[in-house]
Protein backbone atom coordinates (compact mmCIF):
# COMPACT_ATOMS: atom_id res chain seq x y z
CA UNK A 1 0.00 0.00 0.00
CA UNK A 2 1.47 3.30 -1.10
CA UNK A 3 1.46 5.30 1.91
CA UNK A 4 2.36 8.77 0.25
CA UNK A 5 0.10 11.30 0.30
CA UNK A 6 -0.38 14.48 -2.31
CA UNK A 7 0.44 17.53 0.10
CA UNK A 8 -2.35 20.23 -0.79
CA UNK A 9 -0.51 23.52 -1.00
CA UNK A 10 -2.32 26.57 0.45
CA UNK A 11 -2.15 28.27 -2.95
CA UNK A 12 -4.02 27.12 -6.37
CA UNK A 13 -2.56 23.92 -8.27
CA UNK A 14 -0.98 23.82 -11.59
CA UNK A 15 -4.32 23.37 -13.06
CA UNK A 16 -6.07 26.35 -11.99
CA UNK A 17 -3.24 28.62 -12.33
CA UNK A 18 -2.78 27.47 -15.91
CA UNK A 19 -6.33 28.34 -16.96
CA UNK A 20 -6.30 31.29 -15.44
CA UNK A 21 -2.85 32.22 -17.56
CA UNK A 22 -4.36 30.92 -20.89
CA UNK A 23 -7.73 32.91 -20.49
CA UNK A 24 -5.49 35.75 -19.10
CA UNK A 25 -3.26 35.81 -22.32
CA UNK A 26 -6.00 34.83 -25.27
CA UNK A 27 -8.39 38.03 -23.87
CA UNK A 28 -5.49 40.39 -23.91
CA UNK A 29 -2.60 38.89 -26.12
CA UNK A 30 -3.67 35.83 -28.50
CA UNK A 31 -7.14 37.02 -29.55
CA UNK A 32 -6.41 40.37 -30.70
CA UNK A 33 -3.45 39.75 -32.67
CA UNK A 34 -5.19 36.77 -34.16
CA UNK A 35 -8.14 39.46 -35.55
CA UNK A 36 -5.37 41.61 -36.65
CA UNK A 37 -3.86 38.64 -39.43
CA UNK A 38 -8.20 37.64 -40.01
CA UNK A 39 -8.36 41.27 -41.02
CA UNK A 40 -5.55 41.62 -42.87
CA UNK A 41 -6.22 37.86 -44.83
CA UNK A 42 -9.24 39.82 -46.26
CA UNK A 43 -6.83 41.64 -48.41
CA UNK A 44 -5.43 40.17 -51.69
CA UNK A 45 -1.79 39.13 -52.14
CA UNK A 46 -1.35 41.83 -54.57
CA UNK A 47 -3.31 44.50 -52.13
CA UNK A 48 -0.86 43.25 -49.33
CA UNK A 49 2.11 43.78 -51.34
CA UNK A 50 0.93 47.07 -52.59
CA UNK A 51 0.75 48.14 -49.25
CA UNK A 52 3.58 47.33 -47.41
CA UNK A 53 5.69 48.01 -50.52
CA UNK A 54 4.35 51.54 -50.99
CA UNK A 55 6.95 53.94 -50.68
CA UNK A 56 5.82 56.03 -48.41
CA UNK A 57 5.50 52.96 -46.07
CA UNK A 58 9.21 51.73 -46.57
CA UNK A 59 10.24 55.00 -45.49
CA UNK A 60 8.40 55.19 -42.55
CA UNK A 61 9.40 51.13 -41.63
CA UNK A 62 13.21 52.33 -41.87
CA UNK A 63 12.63 55.35 -39.45
CA UNK A 64 10.87 53.09 -37.09
CA UNK A 65 13.33 50.26 -36.92
CA UNK A 66 16.58 52.25 -37.64
CA UNK A 67 16.10 55.10 -34.70
CA UNK A 68 14.59 52.41 -32.38
CA UNK A 69 17.72 50.48 -33.23
CA UNK A 70 20.51 53.03 -32.68
CA UNK A 71 18.44 54.19 -29.42
CA UNK A 72 18.24 50.61 -27.71
CA UNK A 73 22.04 50.92 -28.40
CA UNK A 74 22.71 54.34 -26.82
CA UNK A 75 21.02 52.72 -23.87
CA UNK A 76 22.70 49.86 -23.74
CA UNK A 77 25.65 51.72 -23.27
CA UNK A 78 24.64 54.81 -21.27
CA UNK A 79 22.43 52.71 -19.35
CA UNK A 80 24.91 50.39 -18.04
CA UNK A 81 27.21 53.69 -16.91
CA UNK A 82 24.25 54.77 -15.43
CA UNK A 83 23.22 51.22 -13.60
CA UNK A 84 27.43 51.07 -12.42
CA UNK A 85 26.86 54.47 -10.79
CA UNK A 86 23.96 53.95 -8.84
CA UNK A 87 24.82 50.67 -7.79
CA UNK A 88 28.52 50.81 -6.87
CA UNK A 89 29.02 54.10 -5.21
CA UNK A 90 27.56 56.44 -2.41
CA UNK A 91 26.70 60.13 -3.23
CA UNK A 92 24.75 63.44 -1.98
CA UNK A 93 21.22 63.14 -4.34
CA UNK A 94 22.08 59.22 -4.77
CA UNK A 95 18.00 58.79 -3.87
CA UNK A 96 16.80 61.63 -6.18
CA UNK A 97 19.06 60.53 -9.66
CA UNK A 98 17.73 57.07 -8.87
CA UNK A 99 13.84 58.15 -8.91
CA UNK A 100 14.91 60.30 -11.69
CA UNK A 101 15.54 57.40 -14.00
CA UNK A 102 12.33 55.92 -13.48
CA UNK A 103 10.96 59.31 -14.30
CA UNK A 104 10.01 57.88 -18.25
CA UNK A 105 7.95 55.10 -16.91
CA UNK A 106 5.61 57.70 -14.97
CA UNK A 107 5.63 60.64 -17.09
CA UNK A 108 2.73 60.73 -20.35
CA UNK A 109 4.55 60.20 -23.78
CA UNK A 110 3.09 63.50 -24.89
CA UNK A 111 4.05 65.81 -22.20
CA UNK A 112 7.76 64.00 -22.81
CA UNK A 113 7.30 64.86 -26.18
CA UNK A 114 6.26 68.27 -25.81
CA UNK A 115 9.22 69.06 -23.32
CA UNK A 116 11.71 67.82 -26.03
CA UNK A 117 10.51 69.56 -28.67
CA UNK A 118 10.81 72.41 -27.19
CA UNK A 119 13.64 71.93 -25.17
CA UNK A 120 15.49 70.51 -28.47
CA UNK A 121 13.86 73.39 -30.99
CA UNK A 122 16.43 75.91 -32.59
CA UNK A 123 15.46 77.98 -29.99
CA UNK A 124 15.30 76.14 -27.21
CA UNK A 125 16.92 75.73 -24.50
CA UNK A 126 19.99 72.83 -25.96
CA UNK A 127 18.76 73.08 -29.40
CA UNK A 128 20.05 76.48 -29.98
CA UNK A 129 23.63 75.83 -29.48
CA UNK A 130 23.53 72.71 -32.10
CA UNK A 131 21.85 75.11 -34.13
CA UNK A 132 25.24 77.78 -34.23
CA UNK A 133 27.03 74.54 -35.23
CA UNK A 134 24.42 73.74 -37.75
CA UNK A 135 23.19 70.62 -36.33
CA UNK A 136 19.42 70.77 -36.18
CA UNK A 137 17.82 68.00 -33.75
CA UNK A 138 14.24 68.67 -33.47
CA UNK A 139 11.86 67.68 -36.13
CA UNK A 140 14.87 65.29 -38.01
CA UNK A 141 15.50 61.61 -37.64
CA UNK A 142 18.20 62.82 -34.33
CA UNK A 143 15.14 64.10 -32.57
CA UNK A 144 13.80 60.82 -32.66
CA UNK A 145 16.78 59.18 -31.34
CA UNK A 146 16.79 62.04 -28.61
CA UNK A 147 12.66 60.96 -27.48
CA UNK A 148 13.93 57.24 -28.24
CA UNK A 149 16.62 56.97 -26.69
CA UNK A 150 14.61 58.99 -22.90
CA UNK A 151 12.19 56.79 -22.91
CA UNK A 152 13.87 53.76 -23.44
CA UNK A 153 16.72 54.50 -20.66
CA UNK A 154 14.91 53.04 -17.56
CA UNK A 155 14.82 49.53 -19.03
CA UNK A 156 18.45 48.88 -19.57
CA UNK A 157 19.43 50.47 -16.33
CA UNK A 158 16.47 48.99 -14.34
CA UNK A 159 17.81 45.88 -15.56
CA UNK A 160 21.30 46.00 -15.23
CA UNK A 161 21.41 47.36 -11.82
CA UNK A 162 19.98 44.59 -9.46
CA UNK A 163 23.16 42.18 -11.31
CA UNK A 164 25.50 44.98 -10.50
CA UNK A 165 24.08 44.41 -6.81
CA UNK A 166 24.22 41.16 -6.53
CA UNK A 167 27.91 40.79 -8.05
CA UNK A 168 30.34 39.66 -5.88
CA UNK A 169 33.23 42.44 -5.42
CA UNK A 170 35.65 39.65 -3.92
CA UNK A 171 35.86 37.77 -7.25
CA UNK A 172 36.90 41.39 -8.74
CA UNK A 173 39.32 41.88 -5.74
CA UNK A 174 40.39 38.00 -6.69
CA UNK A 175 41.32 39.28 -10.68
CA UNK A 176 43.14 42.75 -9.16
CA UNK A 177 45.18 40.57 -7.18
CA UNK A 178 46.35 38.34 -10.05
CA UNK A 179 47.75 41.19 -11.96
CA UNK A 180 44.30 42.18 -14.02
CA UNK A 181 43.97 45.63 -15.00
CA UNK A 182 40.58 47.56 -14.84
CA UNK A 183 39.88 47.22 -18.09
CA UNK A 184 40.70 43.10 -18.28
CA UNK A 185 38.61 43.13 -14.67
CA UNK A 186 35.44 44.38 -16.52
CA UNK A 187 35.85 42.62 -20.04
CA UNK A 188 36.30 39.01 -18.50
CA UNK A 189 35.18 39.23 -14.99
CA UNK A 190 32.02 41.74 -14.82
CA UNK A 191 31.05 42.01 -18.32
CA UNK A 192 30.09 38.07 -19.40
CA UNK A 193 27.85 37.88 -15.91
CA UNK A 194 26.38 41.70 -16.97
CA UNK A 195 25.79 40.56 -20.84
CA UNK A 196 22.94 38.38 -20.40
CA UNK A 197 20.97 41.46 -18.14
CA UNK A 198 22.36 44.08 -21.15
CA UNK A 199 20.72 41.82 -24.13
CA UNK A 200 17.52 42.00 -21.97
CA UNK A 201 17.56 45.54 -21.18
CA UNK A 202 18.55 46.25 -24.94
CA UNK A 203 15.90 44.14 -25.94
CA UNK A 204 13.16 45.67 -23.69
CA UNK A 205 14.60 49.57 -25.04
CA UNK A 206 14.41 48.49 -28.57
CA UNK A 207 10.41 47.01 -28.23
CA UNK A 208 9.38 49.83 -26.39
CA UNK A 209 10.92 52.37 -29.01
CA UNK A 210 9.11 50.41 -31.99
CA UNK A 211 5.75 51.08 -30.33
CA UNK A 212 6.28 54.71 -29.02
CA UNK A 213 3.97 57.14 -30.36
CA UNK A 214 3.34 60.21 -28.08
CA UNK A 215 6.76 60.93 -27.88
CA UNK A 216 8.12 61.26 -31.30
CA UNK A 217 5.27 62.62 -32.86
CA UNK A 218 5.94 66.15 -31.08
CA UNK A 219 9.73 66.15 -31.88
CA UNK A 220 9.43 64.23 -35.47
CA UNK A 221 7.89 66.97 -37.48
CA UNK A 222 6.00 63.78 -39.51
CA UNK A 223 6.87 64.60 -42.54
CA UNK A 224 6.25 61.55 -44.86
CA UNK A 225 9.77 59.84 -46.53
CA UNK A 226 11.40 61.58 -43.87
CA UNK A 227 10.55 61.35 -40.17
CA UNK A 228 7.02 59.85 -39.62
CA UNK A 229 7.26 56.94 -37.70
CA UNK A 230 5.14 53.58 -38.59
CA UNK A 231 2.69 54.38 -35.73
CA UNK A 232 1.63 57.61 -37.16
CA UNK A 233 1.48 55.79 -40.82
CA UNK A 234 -1.20 53.66 -39.26
CA UNK A 235 -2.76 56.35 -37.37
CA UNK A 236 -2.90 58.12 -40.76
CA UNK A 237 -4.29 55.07 -41.81
CA UNK A 238 -7.56 54.33 -39.52
CA UNK A 239 -8.50 58.34 -39.68
CA UNK A 240 -8.92 57.63 -43.76
CA UNK A 241 -10.76 54.54 -43.09
CA UNK A 242 -8.14 52.44 -44.33
CA UNK A 243 -8.56 49.34 -42.03
CA UNK A 244 -7.21 46.87 -43.93
CA UNK A 245 -4.23 48.99 -45.15
CA UNK A 246 -3.45 50.03 -41.21
CA UNK A 247 -3.70 45.78 -40.19
CA UNK A 248 -1.46 45.03 -42.81
CA UNK A 249 1.36 47.78 -41.75
CA UNK A 250 0.85 46.86 -38.24
CA UNK A 251 1.06 42.62 -39.00
CA UNK A 252 4.15 43.23 -40.72
CA UNK A 253 5.65 45.73 -37.90
CA UNK A 254 4.55 42.97 -35.39
CA UNK A 255 6.04 39.59 -37.46
CA UNK A 256 8.95 41.93 -37.62
CA UNK A 257 9.56 42.92 -33.92
CA UNK A 258 8.65 39.17 -33.03
CA UNK A 259 11.55 38.08 -35.21
CA UNK A 260 13.88 40.40 -33.75
CA UNK A 261 13.38 39.57 -30.50
CA UNK A 262 13.62 35.76 -31.06
CA UNK A 263 17.24 36.39 -32.33
CA UNK A 264 17.32 38.72 -29.03
CA UNK A 265 16.38 36.08 -26.88
CA UNK A 266 18.75 33.50 -28.24
CA UNK A 267 21.97 35.30 -28.48
CA UNK A 268 20.48 36.09 -24.92
CA UNK A 269 20.58 32.40 -24.36
CA UNK A 270 23.57 31.53 -26.33
CA UNK A 271 25.18 34.14 -23.80
CA UNK A 272 23.83 32.30 -20.66
CA UNK A 273 24.84 29.12 -21.62
CA UNK A 274 28.64 30.41 -22.51
CA UNK A 275 28.66 31.96 -18.98
CA UNK A 276 27.17 28.21 -17.20
CA UNK A 277 29.78 26.61 -19.35
CA UNK A 278 32.71 29.15 -18.13
CA UNK A 279 31.54 29.01 -14.67
CA UNK A 280 31.91 25.04 -14.62
CA UNK A 281 35.07 24.89 -16.57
Amino acid sequence: MNKSKRTRGVLPGFGLTMGYTVIYLSLLVLIPLSVLFLKTSSMTWDQFVDTVMNRRVIASFQVSFLTSFFAACLNAVFGVLVAWVLARYQFPGKRVIDGIVDLPFALPTAVAGIALATIYAETGWIGQWFAVLGIKIAYTPLGILVALTFIGLPFVVRTVQPVLQDLDRQVEEAAATLGATRWQTFTRVILPHLLPAVVTGFALAFARALGEYGSVVFISGNMPLKTEIVPLLIMTKLEQFDYTGATAIASVMLVASFVMLLVINYLQWKTNKLNAARSEG
